[in-house]
């Protein structure tokens, strides 16, 4: 199958497929530009912000009716034969069975096992997907989907509408995710959402460092590493995401 590119409603392949992102483009800043250079847009920057504004917008009124749901967050890479993906995948059916609904990343692995589970389960099975060169787009579990070209935008769409957040195993995505949703918990910029991290091995490392290294130098509070659980089991990895 082709890779696509998706920008807002438009889908590109092959030789269409731009060399930069919309984000890419946005945060660029040309060191050469003159102030009396009208060759190059002034306006290009002020008017990006109506594209910016439009994409809450869209986010907003697609999702405003959702009502209770739970963030999935985890890697694109994990396969279906891998025990993360049926544990993600048992956790979209019970966060189904428990009457929320679940929202993910929209793309492969553990975001296309949490999606499948709560599909397949019968609920809203929500991908909130970012524009990125190469990617397929919202995977095929996907019942209520959206493509972003912001990742500031996509992930106030998550933490608007999440009642809670488990974390599975992943890379820098699945880490921006997270430490986004406890910063802004820890700041006390949304009320208390629970964060679950799943897989204790997976995350031994990240934890001691945050107790052993950042803890101990008074970086952060004492108290800052109960922001978030630890578990092995998806199920009560549900339990706690969805008491509140």
């Amino acid at each position: 199958m082709d890779k696509a590119y998706y920008r807002g409603a438009s889908v590109l392949k092959g030789p269409m497929i731009p060399s930069e992102s919309s984000t890419e483009t946005l945060l660029k800043h040309d060191s050469n530009f003159q102030a009396n250079d009208e060759s190059c847009l002034r306006c290009e920057d002020p008017w990006r912000v109506l594209r910016i504004q439009a994409e809450f917008v869209d986010g907003f009124d697609a999702l405003s009716k959702l009502g209770s749901a739970v963030s999935v967050f985890g890697s694109a890479r994990i396969k279906e034969d891998e025990p993360e993906y049926n544990a993600a995948r048992i956790m979209g059916e019970e966060i189904v069975k428990r009457g929320f609904a679940v929202i993910t990343g929209g793309g492969p692995g553990i975001m296309e096992a949490a999606n499948r589970g709560a599909n397949e389960a019968g609920g809203t099975s929500v991908g909130l997907g970012i524009e990125l060169p190469h990617e397929q787009g919202l995977n095929k579990w996907v019942n209520l989907g959206m493509q972003f070209r912001y990742f500031f935008v996509r992930k106030t769409m998550f933490m608007k509408y999440s009642s809670g957040i488990i974390v599975c195993p992943g890379g820098f995505g699945t880490m921006d995710e997270m430490f986004e949703a406890l910063t802004l918990v820890q700041t006390h910029k949304v009320a208390s959402v629970p964060v679950v991290l799943f897989g204790s091995s997976y995350w031994k490392g990240l934890t001691d460092w945050l107790q052993n290294s950042v803890m101990q130098r008074g970086l952060i509070s004492s108290i800052d590493p109960n922001l978030f659980a630890i578990t092995d089991d998806p199920l009560q990895a549900v339990r706690i995401a969805c008491r509140a």
